[in-house]
């Protein structure tokens, strides 16, 4: 078993800037920070070889536009359940598992393709035959609005955000859809594992230069196509509880769902989905009862939303690839190569 760990406001306030700026060097960051840059390469080396935090690359907004996602809520035997989410791991199209609480889902997928066929293939040939499993709902995502990156840990102060700015990461609409060549997969690849690379790394990874790799990385990530995260385990997140809610609502009323879910907090996600639903939006609440006491709220600020199911998550074991244990540190990888 691994020993606890202590966290300080200074792991919590580096996190949080690297959700902000991934790729920040920690001379930028140090003076923000109030320490040296040092100081921070050996705190984020002592998070990182933990478990407790880690950067990666991970498909943007644009992705559910140009290539195929989808939300997969699975049924399994009794006493079957692990067994199915153990093997499920293996598979790069599975890049995220939940195992859920007791109701209309075993485990809850997020399944990435880089086009219909090959999703089809994976439902079909690959998850469909798996001993154990006792249905399967696919709800393939027609728009995606918010996507993990855009949640915040919030650990930072009023003028150390000011100083951070924006960040950069995100689709913008009138980008044109991007062709990737050697270059760019070879990039994808290697920031799959570690978003922090260096300029040098990644060049010689891509067989490429340093200014052609800077370049590259702009246009993947203005497109839409590439988003930095700044990921962590759930105890510097403060344990938060997932909770997926299944929604449906007019088609007239869908921006405004969207707009309204994107608001909050604590939302991680907000999806257009196929189905009897067409809202599909993840929310890392408090507690349990903080479930209830939101979705009230959303609904009487979305008269014409109806939330047909939740859906809790009890552990994740696996994050856009990142293995993780029953704390939520990363304890491996199965690199995701949707793109």
């Amino acid at each position: 078993m691994r020993e606890t760990v202590t966290v300080s406001e200074l792991d919590l306030a580096l996190v949080n800037a690297l959700q902000l700026r991934p790729r920040a060097s920690w001379t930028e960051l140090a003076p923000l920070l109030g320490v040296t840059a040092g100081t921070l390469a050996r705190r984020w080396e002592r998070l990182t070889g933990e478990g407790l935090a880690w950067v990666y690359a991970a498909p943007g907004r644009e992705f559910s536009r140009t290539r195929c996602t989808a939300f997969v809520l699975l049924r399994c035997a009794p006493g079957s359940r692990g067994a199915i989410a153990e093997r499920l791991c293996a598979f790069e199209e599975a890049v995220t598992i939940e195992l859920t609480g007791p109701g209309s889902a075993d485990l809850l997928l997020d399944v990435l393709a880089p086009d219909l066929p090959a999703l089809t293939r994976f439902l079909t040939e690959r998850l469909e035959t798996l001993p154990g499993l006792v249905s399967v709902d696919c709800l393939f995502a027609t728009s995606l609005s918010v996507e993990g990156s855009r949640w915040r840990l919030r650990s930072l102060a009023p003028d150390q955000l000011t100083a951070l700015g924006a960040p950069g990461s995100g689709a913008r609409d009138a980008s044109p859809t991007v062709e990737l060549d050697t270059v760019d997969r070879a990039l994808l690849d290697a920031l799959v594992r570690d978003g922090r690379l260096g300029l040098a790394a990644l060049a010689e990874h891509a067989d490429s230069s340093p200014a052609t790799v800077r370049r590259r990385l702009r246009r993947l990530d203005d497109s839409g196509i590439l988003t930095l995260r700044c990921d962590m385990a759930a105890a510097l997140a403060g344990r938060p509880v997932p909770v997926s809610l299944l929604g449906r609502a007019p088609a007239r009323d869908t921006a405004a769902v969207h707009r309204t879910f994107a608001a909050l907090p604590e939302c991680r996600l907000v999806a257009g989905v196929t189905g009897r639903a067409n809202i599909f939006a993840t929310l890392w609440v408090h507690d349990l009862g903080d479930i209830q006491r939101r979705e009230t709220a959303l609904c009487a600020r979305l008269p014409t939303l109806t939330v047909t199911d939740r859906i809790v998550g009890l552990h994740t074991v696996k994050r856009m690839g990142h293995l993780l244990d029953e704390d939520g540190r990363r304890v491996g990888l199965r690199a995701i190569r949707p793109w």
